[in-house]
């Protein structure tokens, strides 16, 4: 038998670890969370009040009226790039998540020569820089007269829908029970019903992994749109804010008005998407 004075020591020592868990966690959420409010803090601060009082201290007199000059300016519509990059994101997340879940149906339940092979080969193609196939996949668009449309931004997402997605939907596809495809082969059923009848239906959180992750990517992609979007009409929120900054050079308060309403789709998705982003992350063997 324990002795009560070994039990009750034990008691405090995993007493004082839980704290200590909740004491970093606690720490972390801070420092991740203050620019945030830093940032929210000053767009509802006045110009007078942003210079007198320290950036992280809640305003006095909250206004929304920098949220309204941002709304507002001649030089750069909010409303059009908010619709031109819903419209990019949206067209590459349904095309990520169509084609990259076709690929990782083949990896996962389909048998060919060379399979384990050429997943291989594309789990390398992750390590590839970006900027290694900038310049020739730009001269490929230019070629086929692609810049300055939306077509470079969204037609490339049906085709392979990216390593990390293909690898992630493999992953799940895999967890399935095999006994499900094959009760579907002895019904008669081919490789498109059992896709679209029993993988599919099952692999909702990690489509929506998916989904969260391409939509979040392409919200906040700046390079892509800097390169092929030229005119103006056609900008998303990223460069859009970018030329907004240059017409505000150092008036914090309306640059942090227009990075805020840059952000707060992306929370709301992810707060929507929440419960299924856990979910899909950890049934796919990445916790």
């Amino acid at each position: 038998m324990s002795k009560p004075g070994s039990v009750t020591r034990a008691k405090v020592l995993g007493l004082l670890g839980r704290m200590l868990i909740v004491g970093l966690l606690v720490i972390g959420c801070v420092v991740f969370v203050m620019p945030v409010y830093t940032s929210f803090a000053m767009s509802l601060k006045t110009p007078s009040e942003l210079a007198t009082t320290a950036a992280w201290s809640w305003p006095q007199n909250p206004t929304v009226a920098n949220y309204d000059e941002v709304l507002s300016n001649p030089n750069v519509n909010f409303f059009r790039l908010f619709w031109n990059t819903v419209t990019i994101s949206t067209l590459a997340t349904i095309g990520t998540v169509i084609s990259a879940s076709l690929v990782a149906y083949a990896f996962a339940k389909m048998k060919f020569s060379g399979r384990d092979r050429l997943f291989a080969v594309m789990l390398s193609t992750m390590m590839l820089p970006a900027i290694v196939t900038m310049i020739p996949t730009y001269i490929l668009f230019k070629e086929l007269r692609w810049v300055n449309t939306f077509l470079p931004l969204t037609v490339p997402a049906f085709f392979g829908g990216g390593a990390f997605n293909i690898f992630l939907l493999r992953q799940f596809f895999m967890s399935i029970p095999k006994e499900l495809d094959e009760a579907a082969k002895i019904e008669g059923a081919g490789h498109w019903t059992i896709y679209s009848r029993v993988v599919m239906p099952l692999s909702g959180s990690a489509l929506a992994t998916v989904g969260v992750f391409c939509f979040i990517y392409n919200w906040r992609d700046f390079m892509g749109p800097l390169i092929y979007l030229n005119d103006p009409q056609l900008q998303t929120l990223e460069t859009g804010l970018a030329t907004y900054n240059s017409l505000r050079s150092e008036q914090w308060h309306l640059l942090m008005a227009g990075s805020i309403l840059v952000t707060i789709p992306l929370i709301v998705i992810f707060f929507l998407g929440q419960r299924y982003f856990v979910k899909g992350i950890s049934m796919t063997g990445l916790k």
